[in-house]
């Protein structure tokens, strides 16, 4: 099938994926860098007061979204590519590039990132590598991503039995973090470490958001790849499954953390700021542990995140949204122009942080806001199918209206600077999006409109970079 576009119907796909397997995509997707990053992070932000409301925000405000998705594969089992399809169905087909192609550089950028975090933590073993942007790091990196081109070009069976191994072991050291840390937990730590003077308390909540975001992307995976499920019941109990234990796991992450070491140590600690913690507490081979860990965790989070990246890529692009021949697949079934595409761009992002010390920082933030899209997107369409039948199923639309709520919530939170950035990109999608519609008519006027926005949003952001109003 090498060269050949095909619709590839549900019902002779050549792969059926068990509940088990969507529950390790759904995890495999959350437990990457981010984790790894939490107590420093909250550290620098807040303390144990301002970390447990933003904990009770976040994980409140993406139970909402989580139920959605699960809402929608229940609702509409014939929408089968998550978060792509969704938005086609509730607002048309713009709507449905922007989640898509959002989505897909969500993980394109979050890839550059893990790339760039992987070769920061083997240079605290090899000086040449420090920091994860040097010619060295780059040149390594590079080699890893052609690597994986050629795992993913096996096809998505490979894939996913390998996914689920690195689930399983990246889960160990985080455990054995988990249980260090109750062990050598102080409470009278703990209470020093309740609260930051100087900084409203609100403030800090704030500065945390778009972290709890980026930890949180990958919760719909298993929606984006239902066309495989086994059953489609399987789609919502692996959304919730991977939700609710990973939502502990971070919880526990951050908190225990704050009964180790005094807040400003952790904050003043380098990434990983886990190993740190550990290392205070077992010595040199504490953080060591962690290392091995976030290695096997990033690198399985990337592989997670392509698969489901790669997937939304080919429904774009059979239904006429993207250029058809990104849905080509080889002889294994697998998408092998999406995913060389993918490739290609992670490749050319990361020539671009060559020498910077900020990349990892400025693309956490930059992939939560462009992934907010296809969530705001996806409740929206929640909204539409529940209001009808709004005396009866009343639950669903105030499900479907905090799901919104807690989008909206996060823009803001995350500032416009980013929301601008984000049109940076989608502008010249657009054209892309166009030119692959020339054949049925193009864009409506409706459409036109929206693009014109967008694109006069991306010159704001441009512009700004330009006369340094807006700074990454």
């Amino acid at each position: 099938m090498t060269g050949q576009t095909t619709e590839r119907p549900a019902a002779t796909t050549p792969v059926a994926v068990g509940r088990w397997t969507l529950v390790a995509l759904v995890v495999g997707s959350m437990v990457g860098a981010g984790v790894f990053s939490l107590p420093g992070e909250f550290s620098r932000s807040t303390g144990v007061a301002g970390s447990g409301i933003a904990w009770v925000i976040a994980g409140a405000g993406t139970a909402t979204l989580a139920l959605t998705f699960l809402r929608l594969a229940n609702r509409r089992p014939d929408l089968d590519a998550g978060v792509y399809s969704y938005a086609r169905e509730g607002f048309g087909r713009y709507a449905e590039f922007l989640s898509a192609f959002g989505y897909y550089l969500t993980a394109v950028v979050g890839n550059v990132a893990y790339w760039v975090l992987i070769m920061s933590t083997v240079g605290e073993w090899l000086p040449v590598f420090d920091g994860g942007s040097t010619p060295a790091a780059v040149a390594v990196a590079s080699v890893g991503v052609w690597v994986y081109q050629l795992l993913l070009s096996r096809g998505i069976h490979s894939a996913n039995a390998l996914n689920r191994v690195v689930t399983v072991a990246k889960l160990v050291p985080l455990g054995v973090f988990v249980v260090v840390a109750l062990v050598a937990f102080d409470p009278a730590v703990f209470v020093a470490n309740m609260s930051v003077s100087g900084v409203p308390l609100p403030s800090q909540v704030r500065s945390t958001m778009l972290l709890t975001v980026f930890v949180f992307i990958g919760m719909e995976c298993a929606s984006a790849y239902s066309r495989y499920a086994r059953r489609r019941a399987d789609v919502g109990w692996a959304t919730m499954t991977g939700f609710g234990g990973v939502f502990v796991l971070f919880v526990l992450v951050t908190m225990v953390s704050f009964g180790v070491m005094p807040r400003e140590e952790i904050a003043a600690l380098d990434q990983p700021s886990i190993g740190g913690v550990l290392e205070h507490v077992l010595g040199p081979w504490g953080g060591a542990l962690v290392g091995v860990g976030l290695l096997i965790s990033v690198l399985g989070a990337y592989l997670a995140w392509t698969l489901v990246s790669c997937e939304v890529v080919v429904q774009a692009a059979e239904q006429g949204d993207m250029p058809r021949w990104l849905a080509r697949e080889n002889r294994h079934h697998a998408p092998v122009a999406a995913i060389t595409m993918t490739s290609v761009l992670v490749q050319l992002f990361l020539l671009t942080v060559l020498g910077t010390t900020d990349a990892f920082t400025v693309a956490i933030s930059l992939c939560s806001s462009l992934v907010l899209v296809p969530y705001l997107l996806s409740a929206g369409l929640s909204l539409r199918l529940a209001w009808p039948d709004r005396r009866t199923a009343a639950r669903w639309v105030v499900l479907a209206v905090l799901a919104i709520g807690y989008a909206l919530f996060l823009v803001w939170a995350g500032g416009l600077k980013y929301l601008l950035l984000t049109c940076v990109v989608y502008a010249p999608g657009t054209v892309v999006h166009a030119y692959a519609r020339r054949a049925a008519g193009g864009l409506s006027r409706r459409e036109l409109c929206a693009a014109a926005v967008v694109a006069a949003l991306g010159v704001v952001a441009v512009v700004g970079l330009a006369l340094g109003r807006i700074t990454l």
